[in-house]
């Protein structure tokens, strides 16, 4: 795929031709907030008004999305972050994920779901067992301590949330469809689950999930952000918010104490090395119209226990098949495709198969990072590809011998700052357990361990799960900040990241036509313990007739979604940056399957 050199906007006849772009790039100088709920993005916009650099308004918009969203992340999940310094062009990497019960033991949990030696099975969603130590928190705190400005207090930080929380909020229409789609599970997950539903008299028990446009508050959020703010780590990991939440888990058979929350405070956020991938494809500078061609970018992402490594492989996998003569130079013409479409999805799938075997945590397990993006690997994993059709179930490789839901959201500065951020429940409201007088609910993020003794993902004490949340970054290969992006949605970020990127690098789309272009995602929903067990290829609707019908004649299983099932595609944010007359320019798209939107500074 030939990469389109410095380019922010498509040919002018490219523009709305092939889907609907319903909203401009937003432009600005001094830094910019994109993210999925606009009382988020004004949050994230006022920290930066007041001095805070990208990081602090970073952490300002995880917390007050926990407040506007709670379907999707909040402080019981877990976080993944990478920061840009725009003075030294380094990128950061944060894991701020939790970890399991210390002294609980695969077996232990197999015996608690009753499982028969010879059934591999899964923690259930919804169980206390899938609860890990939350990790938020802590990211927050170490995210501003590490990466932050120093000009704000954590206090400052979090006042729009609290604020929010305290007084209350007018609900986005997404939030409200997900609220209402989750309101069984928080009723039948613990006793608490009247602090994060609206009062309503006329309702069973007095409460209901709250619709578009009506005001919503949690006190009870507000007072664990206050308790945060004022002790920092200390006051979530320790004392009455530990107790709660160490009580409803056991209370429902889960194992964590208040010895694995303590442990994770100490520890803190573990700060590790970004993973990335040179991508160019071939005949790169050739577009013309475009000056200063440039020889590639270097793709960044965060490294397992992250997916984020699926993407990069999914790339370098496409680059090879090029290079090797298997695909095309794609055209603009060829975009969405079924030659192109098969190409992508088969790269992921191959990608996807070493992942579900290979990612996990390499606190514990060895895992063969560097090796699952070398070039001699990727080209060998491509000849899997059958341009002809759809491959059958694949198996991992092995390299060491030659293998949702969430919110995402991107921040830049003044300063030439960026961060990419991510803060997840994993499954809708996670396990929808509230602790009591908290107001968030506790992640479900266990139920990705695989449970067959001898995998690398297997659960064991203290151990972290395969992770689907990854934040991503594009760099110019001389170090410049070229994008900050994601795309959110469970198993669908990599893939998401892999179209996003190729939207803009290969078919020369803006960034809010990037994001806005029909997606396809592949092994979708909430697999077991990592692996991708559904087959079927499901195409958003606005990618045309013809596409499907050639996908289904290399032999892809096609189903088409649309309306709100068009959910299942993620929700994007992407800021573009370049110089113009010498000055930085941020272009930023909000991704139009969310409620959210892009606010310049």
């Amino acid at each position: 795929m030939t990469l389109q050199a410095n380019a922010i906007y498509p040919r002018p006849d490219q523009s709305f031709i092939n889907f609907p772009s319903r909203r401009s790039t937003v432009h600005s100088t001094n830094g910019i907030v994109a993210c999925t709920q606009p009382l988020a993005a004004a949050a994230g916009q006022r920290i930066l008004i007041e001095g805070g650099n990208a990081a602090d308004a970073a952490v300002a918009v995880a917390a007050v999305l926990n407040v506007t969203e709670p379907t999707s992340t909040g402080i019981g999940g877990d976080m993944f972050c990478l920061f840009y310094n725009g003075e030294t062009k380094k990128i950061s990497a944060m894991n701020g994920s939790g970890r399991y019960a210390a002294k609980v033991a695969l077996e232990d949990v197999r015996r608690d779901l009753k499982l028969s030696p010879d059934e591999a099975g899964s923690i259930p969603l919804t169980s206390a067992l899938a609860v890990t130590t939350p990790g938020a928190a802590a990211g927050w705190v170490d995210t501003i301590e590490k990466f932050g400005s120093g000009k704000l207090s954590l206090e400052q930080i979090l006042s729009p949330a609290i604020e929010l929380a305290e007084e209350g909020f007018p609900v986005s229409e997404l939030a409200s469809h997900f609220w209402q789609a989750g309101e069984r599970q928080v009723r039948n997950a613990s006793p608490n689950f009247r602090e994060m539903l609206k009062n309503d008299p006329s309702a069973k028990d007095g409460v209901r999930a709250p619709l578009p446009g009506e005001i919503m508050k949690n006190p009870t959020l507000g007072r664990t952000f206050r308790t945060l703010a004022a002790e920092g780590k200390k006051g979530f990991y320790e004392g009455r918010i530990a107790q709660e939440l160490v009580k409803v888990v056991g209370d429902l058979g889960g194992y964590l104490t208040l010895d694995d929350l303590k442990r994770h405070a100490e520890i803190g956020s573990q700060e590790v090395d970004a993973i990335s991938l040179v991508f160019s494809g071939q005949g790169v500078g050739k577009k013309q119209g475009h000056a200063n061609p440039q020889d590639g970018v270097e793709v960044w992402e965060h490294p397992p226990n992250g997916q984020g490594i699926v993407a990069l492989m999914a790339l370098g996998i496409l680059e090879e098949l090029e290079r090797s003569g298997q695909i095309p130079h794609f055209t603009p013409e060829q975009h969405n495709s079924a030659e192109y479409l098969h190409a992508v999805i088969e790269s992921l799938r191959i990608a996807f198969a070493d992942a579900s075997w290979w990612v996990t945590d390499p606190d514990v397990e060895k895992v063969p990072t560097k090796e699952l993006i070398s070039r001699p690997y990727l080209a060998e994993r491509a000849k899997l590809f059958n341009p002809n059709k759809a491959s059958d179930i694949l198996d991992h490789g092995s390299p060491a011998h030659n293998h949702c839901d969430t919110v995402y959201f991107a921040v830049t500065d003044k300063d030439g700052n960026g961060i990419s951020f991510i803060n997840s429940n994993y499954a809708g409201f996670g396990t929808g357990i509230i602790p009591a007088r908290c107001g968030f609910t506790l992640q479900n993020r266990g139920s990705n361990f695989s449970l067959v003794q001898g995998h690398p993902n297997a659960l064991a004490p203290g151990k972290r799960p395969y992770h689907t949340i990854i934040p991503a970054m594009i760099t110019n290969l001389d170090g410049s900040l070229h994008s900050v992006y994601g795309v959110m949605g469970g198993f669908m970020q990599p893939q998401g990241h892999v179209q996003v990127l190729l939207n803009m690098l290969a078919f020369g789309y803006d960034p809010q036509a990037a994001l806005d272009s029909p997606r396809i995602c592949i092994g979708a929903g909430m697999p077991e313990a990592g692996k991708v067990l559904d087959r079927v290829v499901y195409v958003e609707d606005g990618i045309s007739e013809a596409t499907v019908s050639g996908l289904r004649q290399l032999g892809h299983k096609v189903q088409v979604l649309k309306g709100h099932e068009r959910g299942m595609f993620g929700r994007g944010q992407l800021i573009r940056v370049h110089r113009d007359e010498g000055k930085l320019i941020y272009s930023a798209g909000s991704d139009l399957r969310g409620d959210g939107m892009a606010i310049p500074l």
